[in-house]
């Protein structure tokens, strides 16, 4: 296996505080690959507008023609190249498959870290949040489709390390801290 650098990958569900903790490792400079990168770089190639529908569209059909990991997979080349030169924070793996892609390739290079937070503080969040804000029915629509039909619910279950997000910001990077 080659000499890579940290690898942590995190998840949660929507609104649990995954960008707040991305944001602290790119902070520690740390270098970040966004999931949803690949999406918008075919939804520019499709020429499609950036909407929740087109991105929901371009994720489905990468699954299909790639098999539910189809993100790792994709990226795999990416994070290979960022790891070696870098520590490094993946934004965005979602799946059951995902997670195995990553792990069977990276091994104990791999960590995976879950953001928690109990489920109606996450969608007072969703409520308030400047980017695609959610109502208290769309985020447990959400929770449904990305447990359901993307096997969200795995790489959450199997994290390695699980930080508590109930708190404040503060409270959030001081259990983080100790990951980097």
């Amino acid at each position: 296996m080659a000499d890579y650098k940290k690898i942590v990958a995190v998840v949660g569900m929507c609104g649990s505080g995954k960008s707040v903790a991305t944001e602290f490792f790119c902070e520690a400079g740390w270098e970040k690959i966004y999931f949803g990168g690949l999406t918008m770089d075919v939804l520019a190639q499709r020429g499609l507008p950036k909407t929740e529908a087109n991105e929901r569209i371009v994720r489905e059909s990468l699954r299909a023609e790639h098999g539910p990991g189809a993100f790792a997979k994709l990226l795999l080349p990416r994070i290979e190249q960022t790891a070696l030169r870098s520590n490094t924070v993946l934004d965005g793996l979602y799946s059951w498959s995902e997670y195995k892609e990553l792990k069977n390739h990276f091994g104990d290079a791999l960590t995976v870290l879950a953001v928690i937070t109990p489920k109606k503080l996450r969608y007072e969040r969703l409520t308030v949040r400047k980017v695609r804000p959610l109502t208290f029915e769309e985020s447990e629509k959400r929770d449904f489709a990305e447990i359901e039909n993307i096997e969200k619910g795995g790489p959450i279950a199997i994290a390695d390390v699980y930080v508590d997000n109930s708190g404040d910001v503060a409270s959030l990077r001081k259990q983080l801290e100790k990951l980097l």
